[in-house]
């Protein structure tokens, strides 16, 4: 699988899980925050984390299928990922333990992941 195709499958994945948060944040974040999902403040950060998500994944697929730029796109990806990685660490002992688990794997995973596509980036 070259770049392209492995940025364009992770701004789909990035998008989908955006709209999951912003539809459901309850649900969607249950597993990473623990009972404080269910909070009206749990529901704002959910949905604002999701809606962030949802136009990174959106901009980032639509960057590579018009040829625009994507460095940008990609670079806001990574960053986005490494500070749901470092919120999940500051927090961890007050996080379900099955799901600080998965998001910190999921986070830190996917910010190296876009950020080695963001430095081989040619535009």
């Amino acid at each position: 699988m070259d770049a392209k195709q492995t940025a364009k499958i992770n701004g789909i994945g990035r998008a989908v899980i955006g709209a999951a948060m912003t539809a459901a944040p309850t649900l969607a974040t249950r597993g990473w925050i623990g009972d404080d999902a269910a909070t009206p403040g749990g529901k704002v950060i959910g949905r604002a984390l999701g809606i962030r998500d949802l136009v990174l994944g959106a901009g980032l697929v639509q960057a590579l299928e018009s040829g625009a730029p994507t460095r940008g796109w990609i670079a806001a990806a990574a960053a986005a990922d490494a500070v749901d990685a470092a919120a999940t660490l500051l927090n961890w002992s007050d996080l379900p333990r099955a799901g600080r688990i998965g998001i910190l794997a999921l986070a830190v995973g996917s910010a190296v992941q876009m950020g080695a596509l963001a430095a081989g980036a040619d535009d």
